[in-house]
């Protein structure tokens, strides 16, 4: 699917950062720890683990492929 998105910061919230992937923003939900290094305008690479459900599908960002493994296996 979505292995990793790369672009400027343009939001950064409490739970999720949007990425500008070549004029599409990219909602990618992350951890807090992964949130307070970003800053909006700054260009950002996140690995990423698409979830698709019924009724939704969702992005979460890593910025280490350990971590992106680790949430693999749960």
């Amino acid at each position: 699917m979505i292995a990793s998105v790369r672009g400027p910061v343009v939001e950064v919230a409490l739970d999720h950062v949007v990425i500008d992937c070549a004029g599409v923003g990219y909602r990618v939900l992350a951890t807090p720890d992964t949130l307070s290094r970003m800053r909006r305008g700054d260009e950002m690479t996140l690995l990423t683990s698409m979830i698709v459900r019924e009724d939704s599908m969702t992005l979460y960002g890593f910025t280490e492929p350990d971590a992106r493994a680790l949430f693999a296996l749960l």
